[in-house]
């Protein structure tokens, strides 16, 4: 199991943004490019992303860039995966991938699911309690937080 890479750049695109929030200060792309060692048309590619899902705001002009809609602690984790890219499963899954098997995925008996759905709530537990604050100290304080 992985998350993709656009849900892991668009967060280090997320923290570095938030880290000039507090300066009221935006930052163009080719900051953040230069800033992440990524590419700048994935930058770009994930900041319309991240605009689009209403956590960043694009200025145009000189002093142009791109900032925080609102506050670190007011960003949930969660709501940028899933803004970036979905969950890692969810029950559609079982129909759009049931194979030609002769079992119906869909039933209780299904192993697979269940197993896919306790992952996923376990994710959902983490990153629903995370803001993009929490992820601007140590990892240790994180750990903490989550109780880890």
């Amino acid at each position: 199991m992985k998350f993709s890479a656009q849900e892991e750049y668009g967060i280090r695109c997320l923290i570095r943004l938030a880290k000039s929030f507090s300066e009221n200060r935006s930052l163009t792309i080719p900051e953040i490019s230069l800033a992440e060692g990524v590419p700048e048309h994935t930058v770009a590619k994930i900041l319309r992303e991240l605009r689009l899902g209403g956590f960043v705001d694009a200025g145009r002009g000189f002093t142009g860039g791109y900032s925080l809609t609102r506050a670190p602690e007011k960003i949930i984790i969660g709501d940028v995966f899933r803004s970036l890219g979905g969950k890692l499963f969810d029950d559609s899954f079982c129909r759009n991938h049931s194979g030609a098997s002769s079992i119906c995925t869909n039933s209780i008996d299904c192993s697979v699911r269940s197993l896919w759905t306790l992952i996923q709530n376990a994710v959902d537990n983490v990153i629903n309690e995370l803001t993009l604050k929490d992820l601007m100290v140590s990892e240790e304080d994180v750990f903490a937080k989550m109780n880890f």
